[in-house]
């Protein structure tokens, strides 16, 4: 068969659709089953197997003849579809996390290679149709393209009506539909058993669905952070995260950090936990509009603003199970407005449980707000006099998270100047994070922050602007930790004698230690660096990272280099919270992959390749291997770069992936019949739309950053459409060159795509992490100029050659 018939292109709609849908599933449900920044993975574990399924079609040609290439493919297709499923049931039951070696790194590993699993199959059938028809490779791309594009909103669809688990279910039907369209032309025989096998998928996810909705999972998530999952009241999954809702553990009334005066002696009140992704947990209060039953609100650290600023417009960031809502009207504040990026959330908070929490949307002077909070108050005229950010933490993977790792637009000096700049005369800003006396960087970090903050918005003496707060952690019996809450206060003009009298007679009367004021500091450290003096030497002189995070390194939340990894002192110090973990996860998973590209890609191509075959081949090793770079640090440096910029991680997934697939897609159709120079140009003006999206993208997204929502998503896809576009030329273009000089190592070539690809998904990480998204971008961009190179020098005219050739005998 030398062409691909009408079936063939639908098949690999389908299964494209089918794989991507897949990946992002598996980011939800990491994040779920384990901690947020493990979603990431998916693309490494997706990446690595297709690159080994696309070794194994050129390792074992006995496997894999071309006159049955169809039926390998619907084969394939099918064993991709059952392995979905089976993956996910055996993943579901291995446990991570304890004391030993292979309870967490192994654990990790063994993960890695059983999700990857499905994707070989996925490999295997996608590599057939791209390389068995050279001539229409570029149509067989851009349908490949196209059904990942759609994948990308096929998991928002799936994840309203059904839930992670049955998705799963759900997927493998997908990718049955695909084995019946391969199957087509092989007879009734296997066709039928495809049918089979997607009529049982369908089954099995409306049954697991049912089941679900009835409170008896039968596929639901077994381990929940480590840790067998407990009953739960209330379960509602999306494509941006998994609510639950169940009793509290706490025998007394929930708070962030109570004051050591608190005492509660009266009858214990219910409490229930919302938890996003089984661990970012927000506490539901029983209330039934008697503000004498909820004293406790008062003795609260994070709720300090209050005291100082009665009487004021308050905006309070994370809503959550509605908690800070609820101590402003303890307060009897004028206005509330509560954002939450997670309608979910709200929908729980005032809906399914508005009747336990109050029906707190019902006060006239509070309003929610479904939308992401930095984009929220860039867009607003008026202005607030309290701004609260209570221990904002996102402990949960969007869709996009395979992409993001710990980027939080909340944290960075972009985003605070923002924040102050719609603080009324008399505005406070607030933020409250973790406090550990032996272990201060997290909160050396926000103090920095706020400093070079207040300092690029025109403050010439930040300090004087800045109140530190700090309370001993409480536990449940009352009992003291060596942990606390830390809540600073940045105003927009330097506090007053009045207000730092009334900070004092607070903290004495509750108890609170004041770390850092205008006139006092406990800590040395702080009084440097709330002083802006030096503030860069300072940071590069701590062992951790204090620097204050901006748009281009937000990662707030990680303040350990990687080489801390070789100091036990420093692992101790940065072992601040579950974020950390994201460094050592990320050092593993460098070496993981790295070993298991070695073995399971690169060393299978060179045991069983003719050395002959691969002589003259350099500059195509280079071309396919500087596109795997560049293709996936350009992608997860743009979809970390429009989190910020588009304010949802949804709309970055929907708009950024879907915009790169599409228009990709269409490239790819564009380049058909391009061939030789005329390749080299279209190369190089992808190499110019790379510099131009570089040099204008951050200008744009700060000029931008205030318009609707909707303007954002349009100039995010103009940004994007062109580069796309070019880029999606670049593999087709590869495949046609090959397939014309040595058909025999496109499978090669494949795989040394795919292994490039697989170590650029973490690499893109590490690069940013280190240096910045702007660093790995270039990093992309530079792998696309050596991927030009090496094509232009392949491409030369003989006449050049030649004199090359002369050039170098004499």
């Amino acid at each position: 068969m030398d062409r691909p018939n009408g079936s063939t292109y639908v098949g690999v709609f389908f299964l494209t659709l089918a794989t991507i849908t897949y990946e992002i599933l598996i980011t939800r449900i990491f994040s779920v089953q384990l901690y947020y920044h493990f979603a990431f993975v998916a693309i490494s574990i997706a990446m690595f197997g297709m690159s080994v399924g696309a070794v194994a079609v050129y390792v074992l040609p006995r496997l894999f003849p071309p006159a049955k290439t169809m039926l390998q493919m619907a084969v394939s297709t099918g064993l991709f579809s059952w392995t979905i499923v089976l993956a996910y049931l055996i993943e579901r039951k291995v446990p991570v996390g304890g004391n030993n070696w292979f309870g967490s790194y192994g654990s990790i590993s063994l993960i890695y290679v059983v999700i990857a699993a499905p994707f070989i199959f996925s490999g295997v059938s996608v590599c057939l149709a791209l390389t068995r028809f050279p001539k229409h490779v570029a149509k067989l791309y851009s349908v490949d393209l196209l059904g990942a594009a759609l994948g990308c909103l096929c998991i928002i669809g799936l994840l309203r009506i059904t839930d992670g688990p049955s998705a799963v279910a759900a997927t493998a039907a997908i990718a049955a539909a695909a084995a019946f369209f391969f199957s087509l032309p092989q007879g009734l025989k296997l066709s039928g058993a495809a049918v089979l096998t997607f009529v049982g998928m369908i089954v099995l996810c409306v049954t697991s669905t049912l089941a679900a909705r009835a409170g008896k999972p039968f596929m639901g998530i077994y381990y929940t952070k480590f840790r067998v999952e407990h009953e739960i009241q209330y379960e509602k999954w999306s494509h941006f995260s998994r609510i639950t809702v169940a009793k509290s553990d706490f025998n007394l009334p929930f708070g962030w950090g109570m004051s050591p005066t608190w005492k509660y002696d009266r009858p214990v009140r219910p409490e229930l936990t919302l938890a996003m992704d089984g661990l970012a947990a927000t506490p539901i209060v029983q209330f039934d509009g008697d503000f004498d039953q909820v004293p406790e609100l008062k003795y609260d650290i994070v709720n300090s603003v209050h005291y100082l600023r009665p009487d004021s417009d308050v905006l309070i960031v994370g809503t959550g199970g509605g908690r800070d809502v609820l101590s402003a009207l303890a307060y009897k504040q004028k206005s509330i407005v509560g954002v939450e990026i997670n309608q979910d959330i709200l929908n729980t908070l005032n809906h399914n449980y508005g009747d336990f929490s109050g029906h707190l949307d019902r006060y006239p002077n509070v309003r929610f707000v479904n939308d992401e909070a930095r984009s929220f108050v860039t867009r607003q005229n008026r202005r607030f006099d309290v701004i609260q950010v209570s221990l904002i933490d996102t402990f949960a993977a969007s869709s996009a998270g395979a992409f993001v790792l710990t980027e939080n637009s909340l944290y960075t000096t972009n985003g605070w100047k923002v924040f102050l700049s719609k603080l009324s005369d008399r505005g406070v800003l607030t933020f409250s994070r973790w406090y550990y006396p032996d272990r201060p960087a997290e909160v050396y970090r926000l103090t920095a922050l706020a400093t070079q903050s207040l300092l690029e918005s025109g403050v010439t003496d930040p300090r004087s602007h800045i109140i530190l707060l700090e309370t001993p952690f409480r536990t449940s019996q009352g009992s003291d930790r060596s942990s606390g809450v830390g809540t600073i206060l940045v105003s927009r003009n330097p506090f007053s004698a009045a207000d730092l009298e009334k900070m004092q007679q607070l903290a004495s009367t509750l108890q609170f230690n004041v770390l850092l004021s205008p006139v006092s500091s406990s800590d040395p450290m702080l009084e440097h660096i709330a002083s802006g003096k030096d503030l860069q030497a300072t940071a590069d002189a701590y062992p951790l990272n204090i620097h204050p995070p901006t748009d281009d390194n937000p990662f707030f939340f990680n303040v350990m280099y990687l080489h801390s990894l070789f100091h036990p002192e420093l692992i101790r110090q940065g072992s601040m919270s579950h974020n950390t973990w994201a460094v050592y996860v990320l050092a593993w998973l460098a070496v993981t992959v790295v070993v298991l590209t070695a073995l399971c890609i690169v060393a299978p191509l060179l045991l069983t390749t003719e050395r002959s075959r691969l002589r003259g081949t350099t500059p195509s090793f280079l071309y396919f291997g500087g596109i795997g770079l560049g293709f996936m640090l350009v992608e997860v440096s743009q979809m970390q770069r429009l989190v910020v910029f588009l304010g949802h991680p949804t709309y970055a997934l929907a708009v950024a992936l879907f915009s790169l697939l599409v228009f990709s897609g269409i490239g790819s159709l564009a380049c058909s019949r391009i061939k030789g120079q005329k390749a080299t140009g279209r190369l190089s003006l992808l190499l110019v739309a790379l510099v131009l999206f570089g040099l204008l993208t951050v200008r744009v997204t700060t000029a931008y950053a205030a318009s609707t929502t909707n303007v954002r998503i349009a100039l995010a896809v103009a940004l994007l459409a062109p580069l796309a576009f070019f880029m999606g030329m670049a593999f087709p273009l590869g495949m046609q060159w090959i397939s014309e000089k040595s058909p025999e190592i496109g499978p090669w070539l494949w795989g040394v795509n795919g292994a490039t690809s697989v170590c650029a998904s973490v690499f893109a990480m590490v690069i940013a992490i280190a240096y910045g998204i702007s660093a790995s971008f270039w990093t992309g961009v530079a792998c696309y100029a050596i991927a030009a190179v090496a094509y232009s020098y392949a491409h030369r005219p003989m006449g050049a050659r030649h004199e090359v050739a002369l050039t170098a005998k004499a």
